[in-house]
């Protein structure tokens, strides 16, 4: 988008007028939840919120609805000089206000698109979905987008989150740095560089399309089924399935606190890797 260009899809550039005409027509509301975040050498800090921004434009155009501004409030970021974190507590407290609001406003789905899914993140997300779809008359799916696909495609700083940001913002990634920064670190040590899963050096634009469309395609049939029906009990046992997943980190590091948990995970994934 252009300076000064207006978008129709965009909650903050619309009169109250256009608000109401929009919602009536589809009383969905995508909010796309990002982070300032270590991506490695070769990727923007704000990866997370770009991607999440533009899968919530694409699905916002199959479903209707409206996309508000993205919620750079990350829990557990990874610790780098350039990373921003928040308190557990205060994410919850702004999901919990930001939902009660979204209902009183008249939505009737919201659509939290997560482009950072550290665990205790992701954990926090669910709970407050969960706990706004009990105290109002609301739908709330909160996931990272990729999480509606394949688990295999959740990584941090490798192949996919490379591959979605050459299909979306290709300018902004360095891949000439990370060939360099790779030659410098022993096979099976990158995550002393910030990449976690398939290295990024396979990554291509074309994979990062077809990995994105397949996530609108889920959450397209997700607000259309949500719309369709009231019922919470197929996003209830959503979180249950993703949750189980959770298990063993939240049983293996979780004391008490979601930030000392994941500094403990990430010390011994430096350690194991």
């Amino acid at each position: 988008m252009t300076y000064g260009q207006v978008s129709e899809l965009a909650y903050a550039d619309l009169r109250p007028d256009q608000l109401q005409a929009r919602i009536e027509a589809a009383p969905v509301a995508y909010v796309p939840w990002g982070a300032l975040e270590w991506h490695s050498v070769h990727l923007p800090v704000g990866l997370d919120g770009l991607l999440a921004e533009c899968i919530a434009e694409r699905a916002v155009r199959r479903t209707g609805g409206l996309v508000l501004p993205v919620m750079y409030l990350p829990i557990t970021a990874l610790p780098h000089r350039f990373s921003v974190s928040f308190r557990a507590s205060t994410v919850r407290a702004v999901l919990d206000d930001l939902l009660a609001e979204l209902a009183r406003i008249g939505f009737k789905v919201v659509v939290l698109l997560s482009g950072h899914y550290a665990q205790g993140h992701d954990l926090v997300l669910m709970d407050a979905a969960e706990a706004a779809m009990t105290a109002h008359t609301i739908q709330v799916l909160a996931a990272p987008p990729m999480a509606l696909v394949d688990s295999s495609y959740l990584d941090h700083a490798g192949r996919w989150e490379t591959a979605q940001l050459l299909a979306t913002h290709p300018r902004l990634v360095d891949q000439r740095r990370l060939v360099q920064a790779l030659q410098s670190y022993a096979a099976g040590h990158v995550a002393d560089l910030g990449i976690l899963g398939e290295l990024p050096t396979e990554a291509t634009a074309a994979s990062g399309e077809i990995a994105i469309e397949h996530a609108v395609n889920a959450i397209a049939g997700w607000v259309q089924q949500l719309l369709q029906s009231s019922d919470p009990q197929p996003l209830r046992e959503f979180y249950a399935r993703r949750r189980s997943e959770y298990q063993p980190f939240v049983e293996r590091y979780f004391q008490g606190s979601y930030e000392d948990a994941a500094a403990a995970w990430w010390h011994d994934r430096l350690k194991r890797d």
